[in-house]
């Protein structure tokens, strides 16, 4: 299949475009850079665009069998304080998106989801029958492309993949690609800077929470485990099969404490950090139930924290010598 990554020079959707290569998919990108990095897709041929640019997307849809869409604004606290900027890229860019696909008669869809839209859940490990009820904008938007896919499946027969991803994180093993967010938030790459006295002590946001240590736990999911499930998913609706919603994550959890003790046996170096209040709207625990996924696309995280870790250490070390980033 040809497939077409929007957000291809970002995160996941590098990794992913490298995991459908090695499938032997061929793989056009198509990124406006807004926050992707060329040098993530290198090798690859990448269309310069923006999702609401219907005049750069048509050429792209007429080239390729299938979509796999990364590109959406992810961050919870900003969506909170500009909702508008995510409701116009990750609601109008992806309606923009669905349309022109079916305008080209593209009829498959993978789709970059997120546990943000299950809210505070009741129950955890996390299933997928669990009430959508997200609790800020970010979530919000997510939940309303998944919806949008849902009519659209029933009305034009557009099948599609929804991925609710849970805490994405890890390098390729190569070390030539990994995670590079401006500003980085996420808990393990901030770690690990703190480790290699490159950013400032760590802050554990609340000690107090209901947990084993006090401190949030969440569910680990090394980044190509995420690439290799949706190459999964596109060979599922490539075979006919009906359109779905899944959980991608270990099953597992670690706390805030836990991993930087793994940072610290990864580096060899003490984690500088220091606990400040709570943020507002963190769940005590978010661990997914990912056997929907593992009975549909016979497909398992085979990652640990440990391979996360260490796999984002050599991530760390590549952008210091090479200067990327």
């Amino acid at each position: 299949m040809v497939v077409l990554v929007i957000g291809g020079a970002g995160y996941i959707g590098s990794h992913t475009a490298r995991a459908l290569k090695r499938a032997g998919h061929d793989v056009i990108i198509f990124d406006n850079l807004s926050t992707g990095y060329e040098f993530l897709a290198a090798g690859f041929e990448v269309v310069k665009g923006d999702v609401l640019d219907k005049s750069a997307l048509a050429p792209a849809l007429g080239r390729v069998d299938a979509i796999m869409h990364f590109a959406a604004h992810a961050y919870v606290g900003e969506s909170v304080t500009n909702p508008r900027k995510y409701f116009h890229n990750n609601v109008e860019g992806g309606l923009s998106l669905l349309n022109a696909a079916v305008d080209a008669g593209i009829k498959k869809i993978i789709f970059s989801s997120t546990c943000a839209v299950y809210g505070e859940p009741a129950k955890v490990p996390i299933e997928e029958n669990t009430p959508r009820q997200p609790v800020n904008p970010y979530g919000v938007s997510k939940m309303f492309f998944e919806q949008a896919l849902e009519a659209y499946d029933r009305a034009y027969d557009f099948r599609y993949a929804s991925l609710r991803y849970f805490n994405a994180a890890g390098a390729d093993e190569s070390g030539e690609i990994g995670e590079l967010h401006d500003p980085e938030t996420h808990l393990i790459p901030l770690a690990l800077r703190a480790a290699a006295g490159l950013g400032p002590a760590l802050q554990v946001f609340g000690s107090d929470y209901p947990t084993p240590d006090g401190t949030c736990v969440r569910d680990y999911i090394h980044v190509n485990d995420l690439a290799s499930a949706h190459v999964k998913a596109l060979e599922h609706l490539l075979a006919g099969k009906g359109s779905v919603a899944m959980n991608l994550g270990t099953g597992a959890g670690a706390s805030v404490r836990e991993v930087i003790s793994a940072v610290e046996n990864v580096t060899g170096k003490a984690v500088p950090h220091k606990l400040v209040p709570r943020r507002a709207g963190d769940p005590p625990a978010l661990v997914a139930n990912p056997a929907k996924a593992q009975a549909l696309l016979n497909w398992k995280a085979t990652r640990g924290l440990q391979e996360i870790v260490s796999s984002a250490w050599k991530w760390e070390e590549h952008r210091r010598v090479a200067k990327v980033g």
